[in-house]
């Protein structure tokens, strides 16, 4: 055969990659490669260690008997694809739990067969989802979960409870609402934070709680030190686990926010000028420690704090890890029942709370099982508001002044009037000096005020603002007690 005759091998990896591989592409511009049949799909520009599009294109066109082919038609080869990858439909890629078909969510159990969960309102099972359906995208931290079992009657659940040292009914209910809101892609959940004294197990609970999600190679970890880092670990996998925590920087603070009910990051793309990389990222977040300090509001609305206790018995880390990973197959299966019951069970939206959807969801756990999740979680939330308060002199100082108002009393100032009002409540006849941190101007006065006002508000104090026509002012309102309801006299 001449050379005019020979194929050439741009053409010949091409024509095998079309018919071998699915292609398409992210919202973000991104093009995908699955292959035919198999819900796993892979970046084609990936270099990464759990295997490239292009060492998976390789090893097939050997195992084909099409030979071994340079880099430079493997370059040109995906070259092609990736331009006429552009023209097709957009279908997103999920990180372990995705949206279904007909109210249907699914669970990656990070299997190499592709084997997923189905959880739907009337039950669930495992299957290989339709590529059309769900692409699943696996990383270094996708770890593969064992088949779950059938036919539990629950007793994962008390095997989970027995392992872990969580300290009272309260606290479990909890816990097993926020394993039920993981599983669920478009509900934010609030980072569970578990708390205790030393050795009462505060890691080893963490590890089992995100193992029952991420398989038995999840962990947790140290914060990282910068934004980026932790971005790139939260993007990588479903549940972030940061372990150990002793202080909650400001910036720190906000990025947990935007982790926990979503966020989106924009950067230069590398190698360009133009081009940008956007992230978008809302992952359940889980959080250990002693005491991280003085809490920040808006953080402490997206906290859940689960409390340990010192165990009476003591068991090697070789004798509890075995046992779990023998009874996590049962702890799955039961995990997915009580999901099914939760969510075909009807339970009215709770309007006063900022995590509503989780709010909801532990309404319908309470309509299936009648653990008193919502009770808890509004107890739970009290909790930190407490914390928030005891950490802020600020917010003591305006509930200190308000005490002295009448019910529905209202008082308007400028945000200067308020910080003199305050200040001098604070520094009192002795003229003690002020803490490192306190409002130095009406506008620091005003933006801290914004940030306390939920607090304020679940302590009786209404703070807002508005404009006269010669300046803008702070309001502060204690509202009247809620007038207690009389019951009606039956009608004959």
């Amino acid at each position: 055969m001449s050379d005019d005759d020979k194929t050439p091998a741009r053409e010949v990896i091409a024509d095998y990659a079309q018919q071998n591989f699915r292609y398409f592409r992210t919202a973000d511009g991104t093009v995908y490669a699955q292959k035919n049949g198999h819900p796993v799909a892979r970046p084609i520009r990936s270099q990464g260690t759990t295997g490239s599009h292009r060492q998976e294109l390789m090893v097939g066109l050997f195992r084909d008997g099409l030979g071994v082919f340079n880099g430079t038609a493997l370059k040109e080869a995906l070259d092609l694809i990736e331009a006429l990858a552009l023209t097709e439909d957009v279908q997103p890629v999920h990180i372990r739990v995705a949206p279904g078909f007909d109210g249907a969510t699914w669970l990656d159990l990070g299997r190499d067969d592709g084997r997923s969960v189905r959880i739907h309102p009337t039950g669930w099972d495992i299957t290989v989802p339709d590529p059309q359906e769900v692409c699943w995208r696996r990383t270094q931290l996708t770890g593969e979960l064992p088949l779950p079992a059938k036919d539990t009657d629950g007793k994962g659940i008390d095997l989970l409870l027995r392992l872990c040292n969580f300290a009272g009914a309260e606290t479990e209910c909890l816990a097993i609402a926020w394993l039920i809101g993981c599983l669920e892609p478009s509900v934010p959940v609030p980072a569970p934070f578990l708390t205790g004294p030393q050795g009462a197990g505060k890691s080893t609970g963490g590890r089992m709680l995100v193992r029952i999600i991420e398989g038995m190679t999840g962990d947790l970890r140290r914060a990282p030190k910068d934004e980026e880092n932790l971005i790139a670990a939260v993007a990588a996998g479903w549940v972030t686990a940061l372990d150990n925590l002793s202080h909650l920087a400001p910036d720190l603070s906000d990025l947990m926010c935007c982790i926990v009910t979503g966020a989106e990051t924009i950067k230069r793309a590398l190698y360009t000028d133009g081009d940008v990389v956007r992230a978008r990222y809302r992952r359940p977040l889980l959080l250990t420690g002693i005491d991280v300090g003085v809490i920040r509001p808006d953080l402490a609305e997206r906290l859940l704090p689960l409390r340990l206790e010192r165990p009476r018995v003591r068991r090697t880390e070789a004798e509890l890890w075995a046992e779990f990973e023998e009874v996590l197959p049962v702890i799955l299966g039961s995990l997915l029942d009580l999901t099914v019951k939760v969510r075909a069970a009807d339970a009215d939206i709770p309007t006063d709370l900022r995590m509503a959807d989780f709010a909801h969801l532990c309404a319908q756990l309470d309509a299936a099982t009648g653990l008193g999740a919502l009770t808890a979680y509004r107890a739970a939330l009290d909790d930190l508001n407490d914390d928030v308060i005891e950490g802020d002199l600020l917010a003591q100082t305006v509930l200190k002044h308000a005490s002295g108002l009448h019910a529905g009393a209202e008082q308007r100032m400028t945000s200067t009037e308020w910080l003199h009002c305050l200040t001098g409540l604070y520094s009192g006849e002795d003229c003690r000096p002020l803490p490192k941190g306190w409002p130095t101007t009406g506008k620091v006065l005003s933006d801290r005020l914004k940030r306390l006002q939920p607090t304020l508000a679940a302590r009786g104090v209404l703070i807002d603002w508005g404009r006269t026509s010669t300046a803008r002012y702070i309001e502060m309102t204690r509202p009247p007690a809620p007038q207690p309801q009389h019951e009606q006299p039956p009608a004959f």
